[in-house]
């Protein structure tokens, strides 16, 4: 049966935009217009391969936004996680003295408590954030410039409302921007026209652009202990094995239930884990399971397999057959007999 036109077309076009295989991460300068999601669809579209963002920002929000792909998409709660850095432009609903709003930025750090804006993602329900740093940048009559430092899923507008509140004018947010999330900054981020281009230029047989904006898995977890493992246990682990100690060669101080990153001797990212045991109470080439795989990102058959299937067949243990309980003959009540006459 013949495909037609139309469909072959799509599917030549489809295998030609597939510029991109394996994990890795690329760091988008979101513009203001467009939502995250259409951001993330866009550059999956570009590399021809499945993505995911971390960190959704609003339409009219721009700067900093993660996108992952392939297997890295496994990274999202870690992600998620980050500490964020925003550059938030805020209008006071009337005049005030400068030197009130330098102390006042003072009392807005620390852990304070927020509902999530009415426009929101998630439940108002009220909970708390930690303020690390608040600093003015700059104060021109009723706009002020702030640079915030602040925990995971912290909500600017939020805070522009109760600091407008706090110095008794009211206020909200004029514009936002994000400019650090985690260890990704400013300084690591593309556009979509430089991925574009990139994109094209690898079309072209230059990956060179391409493989320059796509991190390596392990960017973003740079605080994470790491487990170095032999070659020979990595595809067990691909496969969904637990490692135990006889797979390891080296590996960083961690406690119990600590999540670690499992690296091949090469520094390539094999899984996240968590670990089984601390390491006080095992050393490199012990037996015994240490950690237990959370999200894997090499793909199985990455490296060659370093156990063997046994050729004998599994015999399984035959239970004894039960033999019949004989139970005594059920004698009938004499009251109940039947009575025979001659």
């Amino acid at each position: 049966m013949e495909l037609p036109i139309a469909d072959t077309e799509q599917t030549e076009q489809k295998k030609k935009a597939a510029l991109w295989k394996g994990a890795g991460i690329i760091v988008v300068d979101k513009t203001q217009g467009p939502s995250s999601h259409e951001i993330a669809a866009w550059v999956g579209q570009m590399l021809g391969c499945e993505v995911g963002h971390s960190g959704t920002l609003d339409p009219q929000v721009s700067g900093l936004l993660l996108i992952m792909l392939g297997n890295a998409v496994r990274l999202a709660p870690l992600l998620l996680a980050h500490d964020k850095e925003y550059v938030c432009l805020m209008r006071l609903h009337g005049d005030v003295d400068p030197a009130c709003i330098e102390k006042m930025a003072e009392e807005f750090t620390g852990r304070l408590y927020q509902r999530p804006p009415r426009k929101s993602a998630v439940k108002r329900n009220l909970r708390i954030r930690t303020i690390h740093k608040l600093e003015i940048l700059s104060i021109e009559g009723r706009l002020v410039l702030f640079r915030v430092n602040c925990e995971a899923g912290t909500y600017i507008r939020s805070l522009c409302h109760h600091m407008g509140f706090a110095l008794g004018v009211g206020g909200h947010m004029q514009e936002l921007r994000r400019s650090r999330s985690g260890t990704f900054d400013e300084t690591t981020m593309h556009t979509l026209h430089e991925i574009k281009d990139a994109c094209v230029a690898a079309e072209a047989g230059d990956r060179t652009a391409l493989e320059s904006m796509v991190m390596s898995v392990d960017a973003a977890v740079p605080d994470l202990p790491v487990v170095i493992v032999r070659d020979t246990a990595i595809d067990a682990i691909c496969r969904g094995a637990v490692l135990a100690g006889v797979g390891v060669i080296s590996c960083d101080e961690f406690g119990k239930n600590q999540t670690v990153a499992v690296l091949s001797q090469k520094r390539e990212f094999v899984c996240l884990g968590n670990a089984l045991v601390p390491t006080s109470a095992f050393k490199p080439g012990d037996t015994g399971l240490v950690i237990a795989p959370t999200a894997v990102f090499l793909q199985p058959g990455t490296y060659p397999r370093g156990w063997k299937k046994s050729d004998k067949p599994v015999q399984h243990d035959k239970k004894p057959a039960k033999k019949p309980v004989q139970r005594p003959a059920r004698k009938t009540s004499v009251q109940f007999q039947r009575k025979r006459y001659p």
